[in-house]
């Protein structure tokens, strides 16, 4: 019970983590983007802090994932 208790504090922290990254990452997105229009048209190698991003939110997806695998087996026992 107790253990249940701090995977469940670890979800929390990690789900806004990983919610933060993601907006983090989108706010280079220009509004042409979100309606469906060109937003430049070429693809660029990701550099700098943008890798860095793109690193930390792959990441923090793998631990949110292997935290809620847990999560539901500590509870189902």
């Amino acid at each position: 019970m107790e253990l249940e208790k701090y995977f469940d504090i670890a979800l929390i922290i990690t789900s806004a983590a990983l919610i933060v990254s993601v907006i983090l990452q989108n706010k280079g997105i220009s509004l042409g983007g979100l309606t469906g229009s060109d937003a430049g048209g070429v693809f660029t190698q990701r550099r700098g802090i943008e890798k860095t991003l793109f690193w930390i939110t792959a990441v923090l997806s793998g631990l949110f994932l292997i935290l809620t695998i847990t999560t539901v087996f500590i509870s189902e026992s």
